[in-house]
């Protein structure tokens, strides 16, 4: 079953304020479930999009410099 991921998360924030964006965005990292991953994939995407070079280079810049890589796990492969 293919999923049509971007459309769905898209669908289901088109609507939302700045306030509520932010409500949405900060809900799910706190939560820390897996599940909502994919949704906030969809949101860098349109974030990266919607930048110029200069800002994506400051945000690969950001992203290295505060990746947690304490934290890094390798993949579970399947059994």
């Amino acid at each position: 079953m293919n999923f049509p991921i971007r459309g769905a998360v898209i669908h289901n924030i088109r609507d939302m304020d700045e306030t509520e964006l932010r409500e949405m965005i900060t809900e799910s990292i706190q939560r820390g479930e897996e599940k909502l991953l994919p949704g906030l994939g969809v949101l860098f995407e349109v974030i990266w999009e919607g930048s110029n070079k200069k800002q994506q280079d400051e945000m690969v810049d950001l992203l290295y410099e505060h990746l947690p890589r304490e934290q890094a796990q390798p993949p579970i492969s399947p059994s």
